[in-house]
């Protein structure tokens, strides 16, 4: 697989409106190919087709999709019909991504063919993807031994159990490993193909996608949330009084602010320790990384969208100094700020000079400044202060 375009990717020049060099070629799509087996689940073949095959207006096209089956020809849904499939096997020498949608029943054996393809595609630098049952197939090949790797909630143990080097997290929606990535249940697929998008092509060309699906472009939380239905005695009533909606749309038009855990919960006139409490119950994770998270996420759309200096950007998003956005952006995407925007940036004009003039390395002092950041973010501490930093 290609180096993270978010590391290595070079500092570009002037670029066309889909981020192409002027005058440069027009660079090869990405391709992504589904590997199918009957049953096919249409579902999840549908959501990756969705997020990687689907033509939109106004959205540069970076992804060729397509599919394959190990037998050419009609194959059986679980949808009552066939579909024509006109690839075999060979069509995943060429994938840079591969697509697991599924895999029925799960305990299906692994054809030899289908077993060697997968393993040469991965060898070779492919990316492999499976969405909920498409990973009792990967784990098949043995690539799966001694990773972190999910599927359905209801199938986890059953993985767990035939797989035994597996490490099986059935709380998350996805996981990626760079390489290999696996998601949970049916709807998270979409979670698992936005988040690869995001890393592939930047957070606004997710953003753009999932706007397009009627989608939010990235769900908290863990499968915790899905799995098991509320307690009989909870009236709805009682359930919509706790929902935190009303307070995560409010945080959400106040990142310039110094909000903080207490703040959060004045709000709702709770405890903090209940906020912590309705926060792991509803989406799976703290008060305060759902914070970050959501400042880290704005961030990275002002760096694609706009000239903003990180100054300015870590100002807007309620991070309070470029040092301290710098240090929270490597943390959480082992990149800096301006090398992101570098990798990323969707605009027509050149980044803004106001930090200092280039010099013969191409280099901007504020370059220099989060080269330094980097050296040292790896050992900064990673507890989380009052939000309010």
């Amino acid at each position: 697989m290609p180096a993270d375009p978010a590391v290595s990717a070079p500092v570009p020049g002037p670029v066309s409106a889909h981020g192409l060099a002027a005058g440069a070629p027009q660079p090869r799509r990405h391709q992504v190919v589904a590997l199918v087996h009957p049953p096919q689940s249409t579902f999840e073949l549908a959501l990756a087709a969705e997020v990687f095959g689907t033509r939109r207006p106004a959205l540069p096209a970076h992804y060729d999709f397509r599919v394959c089956a190990p037998d050419p020809g009609p194959v059986r849904t679980t949808a009552g019909y066939d579909m024509l499939v006109t690839e075999g096997l060979a069509a995943l020498d060429t994938a840079d991504t591969v697509v697991i949608p599924g895999w029925t029943p799960d305990d299906a054996p692994l054809d030899p063919a289908v077993h060697r393809a997968l393993r040469r595609a991965h060898r070779r630098g492919a990316r492999l993807v499976s969405i909920c049952s498409g990973a009792f197939a990967l784990a098949q090949t043995g690539l799966l031994d001694g990773r972190r790797a999910t599927t359905h909630w209801s199938r986890a143990a059953d993985l767990a159990s035939r797989f035994p080097r597996v490490e099986v997290d059935a709380d998350v929606l996805y996981i990626d490993h760079g390489d290999l990535a696996t998601s949970a249940g049916a709807a998270a697929g979409v979670d698992l193909c936005l988040h690869l998008v995001r890393g592939d092509h930047g957070a606004a060309h997710a953003a753009q996608i999932a706007r397009h699906m009627v989608m939010p472009p990235h769900r908290e939380g863990g499968q915790a949330q899905y799995a098991a239905p509320p307690s009989a005695d909870r009236t709805d009533g009682a359930r919509m009084a706790q929902s935190l909606a009303p307070l995560l749309g409010w945080v959400s038009e106040r990142l310039a602010e110094p909000v903080t855990v207490e703040d959060m919960a004045a709000r709702l006139r709770i405890s903090a320790r209940t906020l912590a409490r309705r926060f792991a119950d509803q989406l799976g994770t703290s008060p305060g990384q759902w914070l970050l998270g959501l400042r880290i996420g704005a961030a990275r759309t002002l760096l694609e969208e706009t000239d903003l200096p990180v100054e300015a950007v870590a100002l807007r998003v309620g991070l309070s100094s470029a040092t301290n956005l710098r240090r929270r952006f490597h943390q959480a995407l082992h990149t800096t700020p301006a090398r992101y925007r570098h990798a990323f940036r969707l605009t027509e004009r050149e980044p803004a000079r106001t930090a200092g003039a280039r010099g013969a390395g191409g280099n901007t002092d504020e370059d220099a400044a989060e080269d330094a950041v980097k050296d040292t973010a790896v050992n900064a501490d990673k507890a989380l202060p009052r939000l309010a930093e």
